[in-house]
């Protein structure tokens, strides 16, 4: 299965989902993320608390969806609000959506004990939702089916 998390400046939660999707269901999932306006620059808290985290930062780039018109992702995955309301690319036609709606960590204010506690918190969000996806992933489910078990495991 191919999945795209887009948000808007894709520097954050994006970034957490395709690192985290990456590493926990690499063999069932190939996952990348854009953004619809990115950042250009992927948000330093995201690579420190992913890292300290025990993921891989490797290779994690700000970039725009139009970056991924030959991806076809089975899924996009919107992880904002602001993306989820955003009309997606007709090259993303075919793909099934669903939106998780994460709060952003790096919009967090306060002293680095919070701002950490709020990272964290998010990429364990994720990982719970990739663990999900990943079972769902590996029973290959035509679009139907794939959409009935997306609903069903909680994927709006």
């Amino acid at each position: 299965m191919k999945i795209l998390y887009i948000c808007t400046h894709n520097r954050c939660r994006s970034i957490l989902s395709e690192a985290i999707t990456n590493q926990l269901a690499n063999s069932s999932i190939t996952a990348k993320s854009a953004g619809s306006q990115p950042a250009g620059v992927v948000h330093p808290l995201s690579l420190k608390y992913l890292a300290e985290s025990g993921y891989s930062t490797e290779g994690l780039i700000s970039q725009s969806w139009d970056d991924f018109e030959s991806f076809q992702p089975d899924l996009v995955v919107t992880v904002c609000d602001s993306a989820a309301g955003e009309a997606c690319p007709l090259y993303f036609g075919n793909s099934l959506k669903v939106h998780w709606g994460l709060s952003d960590p790096s919009k967090i204010e306060g002293d680095e004990t919070h701002i950490r506690q709020a990272f964290l918190a998010c990429i364990k969000e994720i990982a719970e939702r990739v663990q999900k996806l990943e079972s769902i992933a590996k029973q290959n489910l035509n679009t139907p089916a794939l959409k009935m078990a997306l609903a069903k495991a909680g994927a709006q």
